[in-house]
């Protein structure tokens, strides 16, 4: 009865439709749930049929490359983003981490990665922000997969501008060389998943893979919430 009462007075809120959520939907609704735009690239590993992979080739290796949802301007996916990054959101960060996970788990990648890292934010914007939304989802996807993770191994040492209206020029030349790796002893031979919130052109993923790499990691794999 009182889980009636508080949910008549304070409803919760599906985060992808601004609907309101029913009993056992948790922060998204089930209509929503079923029309995300999931990705497929899970299926495909490290092969040549992995058409996110393969933004990476030439660039940087890249063992495999996941997104969970693909990007749409305007609809569900933008909502949910915006939610995690701008309203605090953080919980659903980590479920939908947790439910990424689980689906990769389900495809044996646990056992061949060793330690998931965020993609930093520079101390300033986290500062402000409060949270890093990319480590809500590594939390998640760490959770689920049984995997040790870490937001301390990372660093942005430059402050940089908003990549968003950025060509992919002029967004390698927004993070180029500025991440560097903290604790180089704690990725030296380790499978490292790096995970970010959106990839648009993957600069970013890439400069962060060229640190880890540098800093003696075997392999480096990325992993998204959404990827344009």
């Amino acid at each position: 009865m009182w889980h009636d009462l508080l949910s008549l007075l304070f409803p919760r809120i599906c985060h992808a439709c601004k609907g309101v959520l029913t009993r056992g939907e948790k922060f998204i609704c089930t209509d929503c749930n079923v029309r995300l735009p999931y990705t497929a690239y899970h299926l495909y590993g490290g092969t040549a049929e992995n058409a996110l992979l393969k933004r990476f080739w030439g660039k940087v290796p890249v063992r495999f490359a996941f997104a969970y949802l693909h990007f749409m301007a305007k609809g569900r996916v933008q909502r949910l983003l915006h939610e995690l990054k701008y309203r605090g959101a953080q919980e659903l960060g980590d479920h939908l981490g947790y439910r990424y996970g689980s689906l990769l788990s389900d495809h044996q990648y646990r056992e061949q990665l060793d330690l998931v890292l965020p993609v930093p934010l520079h101390h300033s914007k986290l500062c402000k922000r409060g949270y890093n939304q990319s480590d809500s989802f590594a939390q998640g996807l760490a959770r689920a997969m049984q995997l040790p993770w870490s937001q301390q191994v990372l660093e942005r040492t430059v402050h940089t501008a908003t990549q968003t209206k950025k060509g992919r020029l002029e967004r390698w030349q927004n993070v180029e060389n500025i991440f560097m790796v903290r604790e180089p002893a704690l990725v030296q031979g380790k499978r490292i998943l790096l995970v970010d919130d959106v990839m648009t052109t993957g600069a970013t993923l890439e400069a962060c893979a060229l640190a880890l790499l540098a800093a003696g990691c075997e392999e480096v794999s990325v992993a998204t919430i959404a990827a344009a």
